[in-house]
């Protein structure tokens, strides 16, 4: 039953919240099948939660609900080797692992380094939407190129090298979408011999030996993700630069936790700007009302961009594992079970907001789980709210219109969008 939620090809045709206001009053937790996919192999199924108050329960409550047990994706990893590689990463941690490295992060990202990203986001938006006036322009490309942009500053990745970024996340993030599953739009020639290098490293087949799919989050998936990470550090432990990946170095981080913390800067601080940017312009273009008061008001933007991200979350859903026997709203859930919070659901749960379907940029207060709760709280909410003030600070006063119907990402994940056409006068 409600197979339709776990399904990548239901999200292609927009977020299924009728169901989920269904589920909330009717089964706010239950159980969800994982057929199979393509040529993905079925999965045990697993606990979906759907209110808002369940929903943060669990993503408090790291000693009930582990990050760590079977990672933080619907999916189970392939082999055991796969599951201890992903445990490594700080996202898939519990306390006191995951607190040791938040604070490794955290002491890197200092009051200067803040400051001068700021600055520099803000003029690297002018730029981006400056350059499209008078143009038409695919604005998902647009908005991917800022937190590329931004991710390269803060990890010292040279400039030449970029592209390497957005390829990584594609494949990680987009692989239950043809057009991203082995994406490759990096042009080798125009490289650093770093990026080179890891190029090489490349897999050739996103196969298993069995034929079957290739986790895209193993270490044989990213090899190249992977090489060119040590390369980085060996980089940086020779010649340190003023970024925020030298400065964690030196903070004690260990090979592999440095190369697991270089994936999650690359793909988790990459893919939620790349669809919540264009997912917030998409809600105003389909909400013209609330448009025109944003640009006759941009005093309203901090409220509008809180409101953006609950009606557009970025990342739909995490899973957590239950570490004990325990009963969550009604339902007897067993130690070693899945338990998947939806964001997208809580953020429309009719208990907390009023008029949830309403996108309102006035909304306050406007308490939406888009960038988690408790322990995973994202350490880069910060900088994912100053770049998108940035693009709509530069893009409100211009004229804009869509020339074509958006394109949607075929993932259970993420809330993305592949294409965004517009007319940029």
């Amino acid at each position: 039953m409600h197979e339709e939620i776990f399904l990548p090809s239901t999200y292609e045709t927009g977020v299924p919240y009728d169901t989920f206001r269904a589920l909330r009053e009717k089964s706010p937790v239950c159980r969800i099948p994982e057929p199979s996919v393509g040529p993905w192999p079925p999965g045990p199924g697993y606990w979906a939660v759907f209110g808002h108050a369940d929903v943060k329960h669990v993503l408090r409550s790291p000693e009930l609900f582990s990050s760590n047990l079977g990672a933080t994706q619907i999916r189970d990893p392939d082999t055991p080797e796969d599951l201890a590689f992903v445990r490594a990463m700080m996202l898939n941690q519990d306390p006191p692992g995951h607190s040791r490295l938040r604070r490794i992060v955290a002491a890197a990202f200092t009051p200067r380094a803040i400051r001068a990203l700021e600055e520099t986001i803000n003029t690297r938006a002018r730029t981006l939407i400056s350059n499209t006036r008078g143009q038409e322009i695919d604005f998902v490309e647009i908005a991917a190129d800022l937190p590329v942009w931004t991710l390269a500053q803060i990890m010292g990745v040279p400039d030449e090298d970029r592209r390497l970024l957005y390829d990584w996340a594609s494949r990680v993030i987009g692989y239950q979408d043809a057009d991203y599953a082995a994406l490759s739009t990096a042009e080798a020639s125009t490289l650093s011999p770093m990026g080179q290098a890891a190029v090489s490293a490349r897999p050739e087949t996103f196969l298993r030996p069995d034929g079957r799919p290739m986790n895209p989050r193993s270490r044989t998936a990213l090899a190249d993700m992977f090489a060119y990470a040590h390369a980085l550090a060996d980089a940086k432990r020779k010649d340190p630069g003023d970024d925020i990946m030298s400065r964690m170095l030196s903070g004690g981080l260990t090979p592999e936790e440095f190369e697991n913390m270089f994936f999650l800067f690359a793909v988790a601080g990459n893919e939620t700007l790349r669809n919540g940017i264009p997912g917030g312009l998409l809600t105003l273009l389909e909400h013209p009302g609330q448009l025109a008061a944003l640009r006759t008001d941009e005093a309203l933007l901090p409220t509008a961009i809180e409101e953006m991200l609950r009606y557009w979350p970025p990342v739909m859903d995490f899973r957590r594992t239950a570490t004990q026997d325990l009963t969550l709203s009604g339902q007897q859930i067993r130690a070693g079970e899945k338990v998947v919070v939806y964001h997208a659901s809580a953020n429309r749960d009719e208990t907390i907001f009023p008029s949830p379907d309403t996108f309102d940029i006035t909304r306050t207060p406007n308490d939406h789980v888009s960038f988690g709760f408790g322990p995973h709280f994202c350490l880069g909410a910060h900088l994912a709210r100053t770049q998108m003030r940035a693009i709509f600070t530069h893009l409100l006063p211009l004229t804009f219109t869509q020339t074509g119907a958006p394109v949607r990402l075929a993932s259970n994940f993420q809330n993305g969008l592949k294409h965004l056409p517009l007319k940029v006068e």
